[in-house]
């Protein structure tokens, strides 16, 4: 009958990896005592330093990242026990219609290395185990021996610089934790403040109110005033502030002199309570202070069980110099009077209204340019004024669905297909922000047998009918 136990380590068997699967058989309370005790014991001449990967050190992605090298340590051909444990999963693509085939990815439990970093030799065992007697959390130690402990100690220092900083990645609160996301990086990447149409005074000084800011630090000490800031965006939904929002933290970051960090809320979602989550995104937020906190839907995550405590991590006895906070709503009316009517907490609101006839041409103009090259789509220059015409209260969501039905309606009959019509470029990257000053009648009959001009009423006359019924209430 074969064995329940592990077999029994040869003399020629490294003794921490004899101890940690003899440990990991049995009922474990505290992993790092064991791996501690038995590598003191087999490395007696070298000093131990213990990192802690939830303390921001992952040496492994460290040195992947180019900053150091390490090369796995594999034990003795005739030893009865593996020399690494190490998990491999498969990953899938965070989008399929990109056509990534997803990514082979691995966990260390249990491995050593000989670990390089600036000309100095170190060696690492990284060890993943359950401390405590709890089912959670998870901790993977980094164990470094060294005749340096002055060195192992720089080491920690510069990963843990790496680990907290963002490379190609935006700090994003959602599901009761911050996590660095990539994908919404790479959008914001795309969003230019040239795609997005203003009212040039009020462009000029939405901007020149960020970057002001963030270049007035010596003034606000001089005035003895906190720096901090806070501003609303609000108006209809569809209008361009998410767009807005985007560009700002695009131009954020790319400052050569000194880049800003932007740190986007989702959620107040904790396990802990909505609390807990508040009280972690401002410390966050004074953590990589001088930064862009960027709170959307404001009137839907501020309730009034948080009210208080939101406004307390907000103008308390905490100090939030250096963070910019950007807050937006469609619904300016719900947010309570204490967030929306007093500065010092939100200083400025700016209006994103439905788009004037200038801009609704501005923005036929950009399907115009986009359909160019399409010979079986015309789209001469007096359509963009008869759109804008028919089009007057709406959003530019609005528009843009408007054209997209109409060009899909139009690819079903069309033997080249819908990608013929439609190319493969996105269409939401054009917004406007004025006041409406009416419509002209820029009518002509030459349009009339215009296939696009013909599609595109029925399409707005579809969605009016459902603004009509919205605004009845049925």
């Amino acid at each position: 009958m074969a064995s329940l136990f592990p077999p029994r380590p040869s003399p020629d068997d490294d003794n921490t990896t004899a101890s940690f699967f003899a440990h990991s058989s049995a009922q474990r309370v505290n992993t790092d005592a064991v791996i501690s005790w038995a590598l003191k014991a087999q490395y007696p001449h070298l000093s131990l330093v213990i990192a802690p990967s939830n303390y921001n050190v992952d040496l492994l992605a460290f040195a992947s990242a180019g900053h150091a090298s390490y090369t796995a340590i594999e034990g003795p051909p005739s030893s009865a026990l593996p020399a690494s444990v190490i998990w491999k999963g498969y990953i899938p693509p965070s989008r399929r219609i990109d056509g990534s085939p997803g990514a082979l990815v691995s966990g260390v439990e249990f491995a050593k290395f000989l670990y390089k970093w600036q000309g100095t030799e170190f060696l690492l065992y990284v060890v993943s185990g359950r401390d405590g007697t709890e089912p959670y959390p998870q901790v993977r130690n980094n164990y470094i021996l060294t005749t340096d402990t002055h060195k192992a100690d720089a080491l920690i220092v510069e990963a843990g610089r790496w680990g907290t900083e963002l490379h190609d990645e935006i700090w994003v609160w959602d599901r009761g934790y911050w996590q660095k996301s990539a994908e919404l990086f790479d959008s914001v990447r795309g969003a230019r403040w040239e795609d997005v149409i203003l009212d040039e005074d009020m462009k000029k000084a939405l901007r020149e109110d960020h970057r002001s800011f963030f270049d007035s630090r010596d003034t606000y000490k001089r005035l003895k005033v906190p720096w901090k800031r806070g501003v609303i965006y609000y108006g209809p939904p569809g209008n361009g502030k998410t767009i807005s929002i985007k560009a700002m933290m695009r131009e954020l970051w790319s400052r050569d002199d000194d880049p800003v960090p932007t740190l986007y809320v989702r959620s107040f979602f904790s396990y802990s309570g909505p609390e807990a989550a508040i009280s972690q995104i401002f410390g966050k937020a004074r953590e990589l202070a001088p930064c862009y906190l960027v709170i959307e839907d404001l009137d839907s995550l501020v309730s009034d069980g948080v009210r208080s405590y939101f406004l307390n991590e907000v103008d308390g006895l905490k100090g939030n110099d250096g963070i910019f906070m950007i807050g937006s709503t469609n619904h300016l009316d719900r947010l309570d009077p204490g967030i929306s009517k007093r500065p010092s907490r939100f200083d400025r609101k700016y209006l994103f209204p439905d788009p004037d006839r200038d801009q609704r041409i501005a923005y036929c103009q950009f399907w115009q340019k986009k359909l160019a090259d399409n010979k079986k789509i015309e789209f001469p220059d007096k359509l963009c004024g008869a759109i804008a015409d028919i089009t007057n209260k709406f959003s530019f969501a609005y528009m843009q669905e408007a054209f997209v039905a109409a060009l899909l309606a139009i690819a079903r009959g069309d033997t080249g297909g819908e990608s013929s019509i439609l190319g493969n470029e996105e269409v939401d990257g054009w917004v406007s922000v004025s006041e409406d000053d009416g419509d002209s009648d820029d009518d002509d009959d030459s349009l009339k047998d215009l296939l696009l001009w013909e599609e595109i009423q029925r399409q707005v006359a579809i969605l009016r009918e459902g603004m009509d019924n919205e605004d009845r209430g049925d």
